[in-house]
């Protein structure tokens, strides 16, 4: 429990440390040519915010796969185990993105301000044309050069065995033409679902980076088909 409560006081009070400087932050972008330097200008606070996170939470990541990404946007797509897949990923992923999130993190003190900057894409799950605007942020996003994160299974896992990928989520690589990269993350839920997220135990977590999908695959498949090749993908290295 003490663990626990350590962790969520880094997560909220190191927001609130940067927050002040998050106008200098977006001052500074001016200086940049690019989307892509940009991208990085931003992330530097939340690669050390995860960092820390998972410092204190006693979380080592090991990482696998090829990290030269194309060099615009990209969707990566990853399976969903547990709470900690956020920190982790931001942590483990050397090129910066954006995620899906419910629009409830909204509420969270200090972190949405830090989440709109990372160009992160909100969808309401009580509200059906909430996920229509979130494809039109999303593509949006993507054909200007940002990256995003997205979980198809739509919620997490809990150590239980991959649910199936919704359909839906890849329309954001097929509407923009950006190459698809599947992430693979595994360990996740032993550290705190495993535990009915009443406590945090160290662990160790995997995260596989798989090749990269060119966006002419909707040219030969459609989106469930690409959505259950991905899934393959990704459950062949967590099994």
């Amino acid at each position: 429990m003490i663990r626990l409560i350590r962790t969520i006081g880094t997560i909220i009070g190191y927001a609130a440390f940067v927050t002040p400087k998050l106008n200098g932050v977006k001052n500074s972008l001016t200086q940049y040519d690019t989307v892509a330097e940009q991208d990085l200008v931003t992330n530097q606070y939340p690669k050390r915010w995860a960092s820390k996170i998972l410092r204190t939470a006693g979380v080592k990541v090991n990482i696998h796969g090829d990290q030269n990404y194309p060099e615009n946007g990209v969707l990566f797509i990853s399976n969903h185990e547990g709470n900690f897949d956020i920190p982790v990923l931001i942590y483990a992923i050397n090129k910066p993105f954006g995620f899906v999130s419910k629009v409830e993190v909204k509420k969270i003190p200090f972190l949405h301000k830090w989440m709109d900057l990372l160009n992160c894409i909100y969808l309401d799950r009580t509200d059906r044309r909430s996920s229509i605007q979130m494809i039109r942020d999303g593509v949006a996003s993507l054909k200007a050069g940002h990256s995003i994160m997205i979980f198809p299974e739509g919620t997490r896992s809990k150590g239980n065995g991959m649910a199936e990928f919704k359909a839906g989520s890849f329309k954001l690589a097929k509407s923009a033409r950006v190459p698809i990269v599947p992430i693979a993350i595994k360990g996740t839920s032993e550290l705190m679902e495993k535990y009915n997220s009443k406590k945090i135990v160290p662990g160790q977590v995997d995260v596989t980076i798989l090749d990269a999908i060119e966006p002419e695959i909707f040219d030969r498949y459609s989106l469930q088909e690409v959505a259950n090749l991905v899934h393959e993908r990704i459950e062949s290295v967590i099994k």
